[in-house]
């Protein structure tokens, strides 16, 4: 073979070699890139403030409605999260809001049992029990805004937005009886 063939063989490889390294180069320059990553729960979360660690950033495709890229530490995260889970601005107290005249009443309730069955947004009837005496209604049709994690052995606290009336109500039977509450069916 003479030095003329090998040199346009080796110049037609070079050709192909390069022309599909220019096909690879566009393929990737055109190819659309990945998420943005957003705030996911990097493990199981109670309701409460968020703290450094709580979360992680992660690419989720797509990324739910009002997912959130940065922040979140700080504010109060209104319900449970699973591990993995993304953060949306929904899932955060700020952006639920009390209704108009509203204000927000923690209250503890006796039986912890019986508060897992609620969750932000349920709403409730609070009865209250003094000793020797039949348990009251002490403030009905009230929303549940968060169930804060608590490790107190003497009942769940439970915020309740209540009006200013039915706060002093709760405040009075909560200084003197046992809290209990009633489970609306949800509208």
């Amino acid at each position: 073979m003479t030095w003329a063939r090998r040199f346009a063989r080796l110049r037609r490889l070079i050709a192909s070699v390069l022309t599909g390294l220019a096909v690879l180069t566009a393929l990737l320059t055109v190819r659309p890139a990945g998420p943005d990553p957003i705030l996911v729960a990097a493990r199981d979360l109670a309701p409460g403030v968020l703290e450094p660690g709580d979360l992680r950033a992660a690419p989720v495709d797509p990324p739910p409605d009002g997912a959130l890229r940065s922040g979140g530490i700080g504010q109060v995260l209104a319900t449970a999260m699973r591990k993995g889970e993304p953060l949306t601005d929904v899932r955060l107290l700020p952006h639920m809001p009390l209704p108009p005249g509203a204000v927000a009443a923690p209250v503890r309730i006796a039986d912890r049992d019986a508060v897992r069955l609620i969750a932000p947004g349920s709403i409730v009837g609070v009865l209250a029990a003094w000793e020797g005496q039949s348990a009251q209604l002490v403030a009905d049709d009230v929303r549940v805004v968060t169930i804060p994690a608590s490790k107190d052995e003497h009942g769940a606290l439970v915020v309740l937005a209540a009006t200013p009336t039915q706060a002093g109500q709760l405040a009075a039977a909560q200084a003197g009886g046992s809290l209990s509450i009633t489970i609306k069916p949800s509208p």
